[in-house]
């Protein structure tokens, strides 16, 4: 501080004390700019550090529950198969001395299910693997793992089997029963609307289901026809939908379990929003090994490739045991 300014200082002190004018001390307050303050680094914004929290935010997906819902099969090959029975034996009522007759013999079918690859390989420089206060490549492995999730769940559904699973849609349809539809091919219930759902159509899809599928049977629908559905009441004026008592137990529509795949298309004329069926025994999913994962530091200097594969098929093998409504009339 020069003299200068000290005997200011000096000066405006004896007069606050003195004579009780604190007029000359204000205005040398007012005229000081040195002051240090957050808003300027070189005044002492340096010293504070913003604070990056140890946790991040990531945006949530909804994944399908096909994987939890259907039948699922580890192979250590490309293909898997099965034989299934699809045909009754014939026979007939005879009296003691009545010639017999040939009957009808069982039929059998293969199903083969191969399997399909998904990949990705995202990079990273070596570097912000090293510095970076998060652990990157836990982070992004996850990350991946998720996404494999989520587009397996939508081909488990929508998959046109070419090159990915074959989804429950995607099968050819008819709304004759079991004894008149061939085997293969999906029953559909109309919804007895152009656009919409009649709660009778609901009662019908239930009961197009054999009995012995029944007892595993659940819903499926996506969050937008749940909200339709979720409104309707039978005659008496009772909802069709309850919420479970339970929690982490799925809502009950007709007393059956609904479980939500936003794969599912929306409440529209012509679309099948609603399957219902015993899954476990309808659709087959099969992995081939599980998820790989490859680091290679080696090839794209400086970056690392996180190089993840995964092999899965999927396909109806038990058309009985799936129902569809679809919209229309």
């Amino acid at each position: 501080v020069s003299p200068r300014d000290r005997a200011e200082v000096n000066s405006a002190l004896r007069k606050l004390i003195r004579d009780g004018d604190d007029a000359p001390l204000a205005s040398l307050q007012s005229g000081i700019n040195a002051g240090m303050s957050t808003d300027s680094n070189p005044d002492g914004g340096f010293s504070v550090v913003p604070f990056l929290s140890p946790v991040m935010t990531e945006r949530l997906h909804a994944i399908s529950p096909m994987r939890q819902l259907a039948r699922t099969e580890l192979i250590a090959t490309d293909v898997f198969e099965e034989i299934a029975d699809t045909g009754e034996a014939g026979a007939e009522w005879v009296t003691e001395r009545e010639t017999r007759g040939d009957t009808d013999s069982p039929t059998l079918k293969k199903l083969s299910v191969p399997v399909h690859e998904i990949s990705a390989m995202p990079k990273i420089t070596q570097r912000l693997l090293d510095d970076s206060t998060f652990d990157l490549a836990t982070w992004l492995t996850g990350h991946i793992s998720q996404r494999f999730a989520r587009k397996e769940g939508a081909a488990f559904v929508n998959g046109d089997g070419i090159n990915k699973p074959r989804g429950i849609l995607q099968y050819d349809t008819a709304d004759t029963d079991d004894d008149t539809r061939a085997w293969g091919t999906l029953q559909t219930i109309p919804s007895g609307e152009t656009a919409a759902i009649d709660e009778d159509s609901l009662v019908d899809l239930v009961y197009s289901l054999r009995p012995e599928y029944r007892a595993g049977a659940g819903f499926l629908m996506n969050r937008k026809t749940a909200a339709i559905v979720r409104k309707l009441k039978d005659a008496d004026g009772r909802f069709l939908w309850a919420e479970s008592l339970a929690a982490a137990e799925p809502p009950r529509l007709m007393g059956f379990p609904v479980y939500l795949d936003e794969e599912m298309p929306d409440v529209e004329a012509s679309a099948i929003p609603i399957a219902f069926g015993d899954f476990a025994s309808g659709y087959i999913i099969v992995d081939r090994i599980g998820l790989r994962l490859l680091r290679d530091p080696y090839t794209d200097k400086p970056n690392v490739r996180f190089y993840t594969t995964k092999r899965v098929g999927g396909a109806v093998f038990n058309s009985e045991a799936i129902k569809l409504l679809r919209v229309g009339t």
